[in-house]
């Protein structure tokens, strides 16, 4: 039997500013309609779209992070912005990038930011989501964010997902945005990729085991029967070079 979402209560961090559960009053954004796909100043206005959906996902998406087959179905309407928000956030990318290499309580500060536009409402929502990841798995998580009243009616199908601040009196700004306040990894993952990395004494280990000597070898130096066999191969190998570059001096002058 499924475990339902846990119930948590919703915090905020300054006594005159209600929660931002709902709140839509700072959301603003341009609405794609794919009638006038052809002219250019639509087509400008799908590319800022574009980027503002991989800046809200990625923070910043190189080349090889794009994703040309969901951006392809944004701009022939065959997908709304919320589809092209959860390809983003399934992609192979975020999954390697982001999912991968954070914890389910970090995963669900990261996804919530980028999603819903504010922070999570402390440890009893990161615990409820955390539980949904752990049952249902990374996309029901996803999708369970996507479909819930407060993303619809903050962002709908045809906006990209933002911020969502009051502004305070004597505050020009609203609060920093969650791909600048989350490193994609924290510092447990950072401190397993240390560990996992082979140190400098490991190294020297490595290479002292590879340039043991042999156990026939006195004080450092090889018996004198190989030694010898090494001086005689050296020799014939030398008057052997010797020879065969005085037959190509002598047939290249003949010539």
């Amino acid at each position: 039997m499924a475990i339902p979402l846990l119930e948590y209560q919703l915090i905020t961090q300054n006594g005159r500013v209600s929660n931002l559960a709902g709140d839509n009053s700072t959301v603003r954004g341009q609405i794609y309609t794919s009638s006038a796909a052809g002219d250019e100043t639509i087509r400008g206005e799908m590319d800022t779209l574009i980027e503002q959906a991989y800046r809200q996902v990625f923070f910043h998406a190189m080349l090889s992070d794009r994703e040309p087959f969901l951006e392809s179905q944004l701009r022939s309407g065959n997908i709304t912005v919320r589809d092209f928000i959860r390809g983003l956030l399934l992609s192979e990318r975020f999954q390697q990038g982001y999912y991968q290499c954070s914890s389910n309580y970090r995963m669900v500060d990261q996804v919530v930011g980028r999603v819903l536009g504010r922070p999570t409402h402390g440890d009893s929502e990161r615990r409820a989501w955390s539980i949904v990841i752990g049952e249902k798995g990374f996309a029901a998580f996803i999708d369970t964010l996507l479909d819930s009243p407060e993303y619809m009616n903050c962002f709908g199908y045809d906006l990209v997902p933002q911020q969502r601040s009051r502004v305070l009196p004597g505050r020009a700004l609203g609060e920093t945005p969650v791909y600048q306040q989350f490193p994609r990894y924290g510092a447990d993952w950072r401190d397993s990729l240390q560990d996992r990395a082979p140190s400098p004494n490991r190294m020297d280990l490595l290479v002292a085991s590879q340039m043991q000597t042999s156990p026939v070898w006195v004080n450092g130096q090889p018996p004198a029967w190989a030694l010898k066999a090494w001086l005689v191969l050296a020799t014939v190998g030398a008057f052997e070079l010797g020879r065969v570059l005085l037959t190509i001096a002598g047939e290249m002058l003949r010539t």
